[in-house]
């Protein structure tokens, strides 16, 4: 299979600061059930790792931000092949 090259809707020029991305979490985990700091941490380890981890922020295969997917707790890997984490 080929790798796709960019994710679903993004281009080389977006770019997402730090202190934007901390807030971006903070907003997206509001209200709900988060993933430990050794779950996150794990999860993010997995992602830096992954071929489909665009800009140092974004999902290749789902176009999220792996900073919000692996906070959250009831979140999974979208890995096409076999998904890294769940």
């Amino acid at each position: 299979m080929e790798r796709q090259e960019g994710c679903k809707g993004c281009s080389a020029s977006v770019q997402v600061s730090p202190e934007k991305l901390e807030r971006l979490v903070e907003i997206a985990t509001r209200g709900r059930e988060t993933a430990s700091e050794e779950v996150y941490r794990q999860r993010i380890a997995q992602c830096e790792r992954c071929p489909g981890l665009q800009y140092g922020t974004t999902c290749q295969y789902c176009g999220c931000l792996v900073a919000v997917k692996a906070r959250l707790l009831d979140s999974s890997c979208p890995y096409p092949f076999a998904p890294k984490w769940s």
